[in-house]
């Protein structure tokens, strides 16, 4: 073994622990939720707190925790990284399996190392199998009898959406189209480039997610930052931290929202109609900055990135600073609690859960890396009423993490399938979870 590859392995778990020994003091984690966070002094970290689970799986017979009232069972199991979800109307489930691409520029440097190294640590460096796979529970029992290869040769594929007779999914770097027909189970079809989305050697954030607008005329595409705060440049930020419009028939591309440093989950509020997002925030001033949120989202809105955070609270790492934002950003609608890698998004409209979850959110959060104690690692459900949030969160899906503090798996995608059941992506525990009333 050479003395530079030794050295690797040795320095690899001493910056983990250095950086898990850095200064903090948490706030109890209820403080970072709902419309009005606790935001305390930032405190810029030279070395960022480091808390990783490290993953172990499910163990035969394990599933997780769900709340009074529900119960929860596999949909599907065995799957390879499941991070993201879309029911069909046939009642069919789309599963991307999926991972990061190679993005070179994003590695580079001692802090792009450590980055990768945790990472890893949290399951999150495996080779992306870039394929959706369809599931079919055809006789109503809760379990896929029917898994088969639906759609391969993509390109870190995330998010998906249906209009008319026509599949969009959108990769790394574009949003492709596919010809679907009523139950098929599988797509042989060379797909057509409808627009190009950024991606490039940093990619810092590279999943991609799309929802159709109600007319089917226009694809609402998220498109993350490609820094923490800005530190790779404002011109390598163009058409990011943002909510980009897709005209489906030209591909024209324009920028609908921005200033969200990191939106995965889109959904249509079913009361108000407004889109909705959920976002994660920056890291590294601190255990309990900066809050991910969720928000509706305004046509032409700014939200702060990566100069404020919550409205005016400016960050003053960021240089030049543009006061003119700042005094037009948008203060979120409800906190999600910090770090908690909040990605999914699914407003309830079923009829299998009790009546107190409809028109409510479900959040999958995947769960923090820049907190010690961790945060997140959960499905969370808030009440909404008439097209607002309207109460505490609440724990629906819990027990992602073992007595030790190692994880089995780590929720992403939400939806609610046919039957109103709602299901969970767990990428790293390669299952499909479905809660049902109990």
């Amino acid at each position: 073994m050479s003395i530079l590859r030794r050295s690797a392995l040795f320095a690899a778990p001493m910056v983990l622990a250095l950086a898990a020994c850095a200064p903090g003091g948490a706030l109890p984690v209820a403080n970072g939720f709902g419309p009005n966070p606790v935001l305390p002094d930032a405190k810029k970290q030279a070395l960022p707190v480091v808390k990783i689970a490290k993953v172990v799986g499910w163990a035969a017979g394990e599933t997780p925790k769900v709340a009074e009232g529900l119960k929860v069972s596999a949909l599907a199991s065995g799957l390879d990284h499941p991070r993201w979800l879309y029911v069909l109307p046939n009642g069919d489930v789309l599963v991307a399996e999926t991972n990061s691409p190679e993005r070179p520029g994003d590695s580079a440097g001692f802090k792009g190392w450590i980055a990768t190294k945790i990472m890893s640590a949290a399951g999150a460096v495996t080779k992306s199998p870039n394929r959706i796979i369809l599931l079919r529970d055809a006789n109503g029992d809760g379990v896929a009898e029917v898994k088969t290869t639906f759609l391969t040769g993509l390109n870190s594929p995330f998010g998906m959406s249906l209009i008319g007779d026509t599949l969009y999914v959108a990769n790394t770097d574009a949003v492709m189209a596919f010809p679907y027909g009523a139950g098929e189970t599988s797509i042989t079809a060379k797909g057509r480039k409808v627009a190009d989305l950024p991606a490039g050697p940093i990619n810092h954030h590279w999943t991609k997610n799309i929802l159709a607008s109600v007319d089917g005329t226009t694809l609402y595409a998220t498109s993350g930052s490609n820094s923490n705060v800005g530190e790779n440049g404002m011109e390598a930020e163009a058409n990011r931290a943002a909510i980009l419009a897709i005209d489906v028939k030209t591909g024209a591309t324009r920028v609908f929202a921005s200033g969200i440093r990191n939106p995965n989950g889109l959904a249509w509020n079913p009361q108000s109609g407004a889109l909705w997002t959920a976002a994660n925030e920056r890291d590294e001033i601190g255990n309990d900055l900066v809050p991910d949120y969720m928000t509706s989202v305004k046509e032409g809105g700014f939200y702060g990135w990566p100069y404020s955070y919550y409205g005016q609270t400016v960050d003053s790492r960021v240089s030049p600073q543009r006061p003119d934002l700042v005094a037009k950003a948008i203060k979120p609608d409800y906190a999600l609690g910090a770090h908690t890698a909040s990605l999914g998004l699914a407003f309830y409209e079923g009829t299998n859960l009790p009546a107190a979850y409809l028109n409510g959110a479900f959040i999958g959060q995947h769960g923090s890396w820049n907190r010690n104690p961790v945060n997140g690692y959960k499905v969370l459900f808030v009440p909404f009423k008439e097209g607002k949030p309207a109460g505490a969160p609440q724990d629906i899906l819990t027990g992602f993490l073992d007595d030790k503090g190692q994880a089995r798996g780590r929720p992403a995608g939400v939806a609610v399938d046919k039957t109103g059941g709602v299901l969970v992506a767990d990428d790293v525990g390669n299952v499909i979870w479905r809660v049902t009333a109990k």
